[in-house]
């Protein structure tokens, strides 16, 4: 009789002696039980041991990631083309005799289609988000579900998928788009809490390394990085200056470049005072580099959604003789051009994002309160073998989980929103005429998330020194 923990086995046959025969049906068993079982039956014989719960989170932010490539692959131009060559596919394509079509094609390719993947998604990581509230530890029956049933969990997205393109057009783009629009504002302040999370990180692990070994190295390379990220953060306020301001138009950009400019400057300060290092001696001007390059990237791109052209020229026109009429053309029906640089950025931050939330595993307090975790709680263990000679990935999770689970999947569902408003520029839909139209309401979201999130980052530098009493250590 297999168990929950047996169901699994990272299968290796290296360290065991076990016939041929009974090897091809554990095997089997081992496959056939991955429908149901845990997310460490998924890894393959040669990947590295690891927790139950890094396992899962990577899964899930597969299933975003997932979610996204096809959204991506909808928006691309020409897809309602080609798909309109298959017959007897698209209404008013090619057709096959007697065979009538069916399929809307303006639904399935566009800024329609990813509204509705990303809605789906969204439904999705709702779902388990309310399901997994209050969950403690892996004996809660709930916590099964949250580390397994995946091949289930995998077709319950994809029928949440299909029903959404069911979903008539109607006010469906415009009510969604303002949810995207908020959601999109909360997750821009979890990014900014995560590059927190990553920089204090960043900082005390090499901060640790020149303690023990080559400290001239290591503190050579703090300082690198540092300079390099204040550089960077430099040349883009002189670039906004030069290129997003005019001396007679462009009044807002110029107060959110050099208001921001100045709340990075008052943080950088801040967090080299005496007093914060005393209180809080993981702060340093690394992370404030960081905050501060990130920071110039939101500023940038609330500025590129300015519907005001003058001030908002594309980098193509910056870089070639084409005017910002003709390289910023009015968004079609079916066709929007997220892939100018401020939409790759984002999606390289959200990347970098996701990827780090599904593998964190941060000592740093107050970071994790802020992230509704409760990191290194759960059992601390390595890889185990039974007594069959199978390796096992220890579930960590048995005195208490090293995450919110609930917190988690509210974070992928703000994630996707965020997807969608990169992905079609933080366009608002136009019902009439089924275009995209930049919106200066965009455009506050973001500036305001800036201000939040540097807030929220002078908060972890001072109230250590305002609250002395309590333990941010």
């Amino acid at each position: 009789m297999w168990t929950s923990a047996q169901a699994g086995v990272n299968v290796t046959e290296t360290n065991m002696n076990i016939p041929k025969e009974e090897k091809v049906s554990i095997g089997n068993i081992c496959k056939a039980s991955c429908l149901c079982g845990s997310a460490p039956c998924l890894l393959c014989g040669c990947c590295p041991s690891s927790y139950n719960s890094t396992v899962t989170r990577l899964l899930f932010s597969f299933f975003l990631l997932l979610g996204t490539l096809v959204s991506v692959i909808m928006i691309l131009p020409g897809m309602e083309t080609q798909l309109r060559k298959i017959p007897g596919f698209c209404q008013g394509g090619t057709t096959i005799p007697g065979v009538e079509n069916h399929v809307n094609c303006d639904v399935i390719v566009g800024y329609k289609s990813v509204y509705r993947m990303c809605f789906a998604m969204a439904c999705f990581f709702f779902l388990f988000s309310a399901i997994m509230i209050r969950v403690k530890s892996s004996k809660d029956p709930r916590a099964a579900i949250q580390n397994g049933f995946w091949f289930f969990k995998f077709l319950i997205l994809v029928g949440i998928t299909v029903g959404a393109f069911f979903i008539p057009d109607g006010t469906f783009h415009d009510v969604w788009f303002y949810f995207g629009i908020v959601g999109s504002f909360m997750f821009i302040l979890i990014q900014l809490i995560l590059l927190i999370d990553f920089a204090h990180s960043w900082n005390e692990v090499w901060m640790r390394n020149a303690e023990e070994g080559n400290s001239k190295c290591w503190f050579s390379g703090l300082l690198f990085f540092t300079i390099l990220h204040y550089a960077l953060a430099f040349a883009a306020i002189v670039l906004f200056y030069l290129y997003y301001t005019k001396p007679d138009n462009c009044t807002e950009h110029k107060f959110f470049i050099s208001f921001n400019l100045i709340l990075c400057v008052i943080i950088s300060v801040l967090s080299i005072l005496p007093k914060v290092q005393d209180a809080s001696p993981q702060s340093g001007l690394l992370q404030s580099s960081i905050i501060t390059m990130y920071t110039m990237y939101v500023t940038w791109s609330a500025m590129t959604n300015n519907p005001n052209r003058e001030c908002n020229p594309s980098l193509l026109s910056l870089v070639s003789n084409i005017s910002t009429t003709e390289a910023m053309p009015t968004s079609s029906p079916g066709m929007v051009q997220w892939w100018d640089a401020q939409g790759i950025v984002g999606l390289v931050i959200f990347l970098f994002c996701t990827f780090y939330a599904s593998i964190r595993s941060s000592s740093n307090a107050q970071v994790n309160r802020l992230m509704q975790t409760e990191e290194g709680k759960g059992t601390v263990g390595g890889e185990e073998v039974g007594k069959d000679g199978l390796r096992r990935v220890v579930d960590n999770e048995e005195d208490g989980v090293t995450y919110n689970y609930s917190f988690f999947h509210f974070h992928l569902l703000l994630a996707s929103l965020y997807i969608m408003m990169t992905l079609t520029n933080w366009y608002k839909p136009d019902t009439t005429t089924q275009a995209m139209q930049s919106t200066m309401p965009a455009v506050w979201v973001k500036i305001s998330s800036s201000w939040l999130s540097l807030g929220l980052y002078l908060w972890t530098l001072v109230a250590p020194v305002i609250f002395p009493n309590r333990d941010f250590n």
